[in-house]
C-alpha cells in the first residue's frame, strides 16, 4: 500500500503550530520505517521546494504561492490556504499520485486530519468516483479535537472516509454528533525516548534546590487548565513550598488573561527567551530567576530541552479542563518524569500508577496527592516507572502497527 497524509502542519519551522506537526511527523516516520512509500501533503514552507524526498518519505509543500504573502506561518492566511487546498490539491493527487499508483497495480490509503482536509477529502471523494477509481482507495479523516465542527457536513464527510479520532473521549464527544469514529490513539516518535541529558537535569534541580519545580507547556487556551495551575502555585506558595513554575504558552489572546491571575494571585512573573537551540539555551536562560514564582518562557523549546524539562522538574501539570489526548503527559512519561493529568481524553493515565490524575480544579487535590507522593519516594520512582512502560506502548510504530493498520484493513475489507 501507498500512504498520502494529508495536514495542514507539517514538519517545516513555518509548518508547527501545535501538536498536529508532532502527530503527523511521527505519523509518516513511523510509516516510513514500516516499509510504506509515504506522502505527506501539507502548507510547506514557501521558500522550500515544493517537493522533496526523503528516502520513503515525500514532502509535497502546497499554496505556497499563498504563504510567500503570509509569513507568520501556517495558519498566517488561514482561510485562503484553506480554500486552495481543497480546491487544487484532490485533482493533483489523483493525476500524479494515484492513478500511478493504481495502473502499477497498488492500492492507496489517505489518512487526512483535522477539519482543513474535510473538503478536500470530499472532493477526492468525488473525483475518485467520476473516474471509477472509488474502490482502489481506502480513505480515513482524523479529528484530534473539535474545533472546526460547526464549519464540516460530518454525515457526510462519515459517508466519504472512515472517521477516526484520538480518544474514547472523543469519540464520546463525536457521538451526539452523528459520527461514530474509531479510535487511532497519538503516538511518540522514537526520539521521544532519546535519554534527557543526565548533568543538563542536574543542573537544572542544582540550581534551584530547595524549590518545587513544576513545568506547564499547552496552548494559551482556557481548557489547557492555565488558570488552575497558576491558583495550585499560589496555593503551594502560601503552604512555604516555594514553587516554580516553568511556562512554555503560544501566542494566543488568553496568555493576557494568565499573566493577569497571576498579579492578581500575589505572584511575580519574569519572561525568558533565547537564541541558542537546545539545553545550553534552557539553562541560559533560567539564569538569575530569583525568587520569582513563574517564569514565562518565550522561545521555541526543542526536542532535547523538553525532555531534560520534564524529566528534570518534580511534576509537569498537564492539567487540562478539556483535553481530547494529552500528548504533554504522555512525552513526560516517556522520559521518565512525573505527568499531572486531567481526567478526560488521556486514555493512557491511570491514577496512582503511572501518573497523577485530577478529578477537580480545587488546587488542594494536587497539593495532598503530590506530598503524599514526596513523603513515600518509593512510590513516586514506581509510578515513573510505569509511565515509562505505559508510553512505550504508545510509540508510533507500535499504534501504527496494533491499531491503524488494522483499521485501514478493516476499512478496505481486505
Amino acid at each position: 500500500m501507498q500512504f498520502h497524509v494529508l495536514s495542514f502542519e507539517g514538519p517545516d519551522l513555518y509548518s508547527r503550530a501545535g501538536g498536529l506537526a508532532s502527530r503527523v511527523e511521527g505519523l509518516v516516520g513511523a510509516l516510513c520505517a514500516l516499509g510504506f512509500e509515504t506522502h505527506l501533503w501539507f502548507v510547506g514552507d514557501p521558500e522550500l521546494p515544493g517537493h522533496e524526498s526523503r528516502g520513503s518519505l515525500h514532502l509535497h509543500r502546497w499554496a505556497q504561492w499563498i504563504s510567500r504573502y503570509h509569513p507568520g506561518g501556517v495558519y498566517d492566511g488561514e482561510h485562503g490556504k484553506h480554500a486552495d487546498y481543497s480546491r487544487t490539491l484532490p485533482p493533483h493527487l489523483l493525476e500524479h499520485a494515484l492513478r500511478p499508483c493504481f495502473e502499477a497495480g497498488r492500492r492507496a490509503v489517505v489518512l487526512a486530519e483535522e477539519w482543513h482536509t474535510a473538503d478536500a477529502v470530499l472532493h477526492l471523494d468525488w473525483l475518485l468516483a467520476q473516474a471509477h477509481l472509488r474502490d482502489r482507495a481506502t480513505m480515513l479523516w482524523n479529528a484530534n479535537n473539535l474545533f472546526g465542527f460547526e464549519r464540516l457536513d460530518l454525515p457526510r464527510i462519515a459517508r466519504a472516509a472512515t472517521v477516526t479520532t484520538v480518544s474514547r473521549y472523543m469519540k464520546q464527544c463525536m457521538l451526539p454528533l452523528g459520527v461514530d469514529a474509531r479510535v487511532v490513539p497519538n503516538g511518540l516518535a522514537e526520539e521521544a525516548f532519546d535519554p534527557p541529558d543526565r548533568a543538563a537535569c542536574a543542573e537544572l534541580r542544582r540550581r534551584f534546590a530547595g524549590r518545587t519545580l513544576l513545568a506547564k507547556m499547552a496552548r494559551w487556551d482556557p481548557d489547557k487548565g492555565w488558570l488552575a495551575a497558576v491558583e495550585t502555585v499560589a496555593t503551594m506558595k502560601r503552604a512555604g513550598l516555594r514553587p516554580l513554575l516553568l511556562a512554555r504558552g503560544g501566542s494566543e489572546p488568553h496568555g493576557a488573561e494568565v499573566a493577569r491571575a497571576i498579579r492578581a494571585s500575589g505572584l511575580r512573573r519574569v519572561e525568558r527567551s533565547w537564541s541558542t537551540p537546545g539545553v545550553s539555551g534552557l539553562l541560559g536562560a533560567l539564569r538569575g530567576v530569583g525568587e520569582a514564582d513563574v517564569v514565562d518562557l518565550r522561545s521555541h523549546v526543542d526536542g532535547a530541552a523538553r525532555r531534560v524539562l520534564f524529566r528534570g522538574v518534580d511534576a509537569v501539570m498537564a492539567n487540562s479542563r478539556r483535553e481530547p489526548f494529552g500528548l504533554v503527559g504522555l512525552e513526560t512519561m516517556a522520559v521518565g518524569g512525573l505527568a499531572c493529568t486531567g481526567c478526560t481524553g488521556e486514555d493512557y493515565a491511570m491514577p496512582g500508577q503511572n501518573a497523577l490524575v485530577l478529578e477537580t480544579e480545587d488546587p488542594g487535590e494536587f497539593l495532598r496527592l503530590f506530598q503524599r507522593l514526596r513523603r513515600r519516594p518509593e512510590e513516586a520512582r514506581a509510578m515513573r516507572r510505569a509511565g515509562v512502560a505505559t508510553a512505550r506502548r504508545f510509540a508510533w510504530h507500535e499504534v501504527v502497527r496494533r491499531v491503524l493498520l488494522p483499521r485501514v484493513e478493516l476499512a478496505a475489507g481486505l
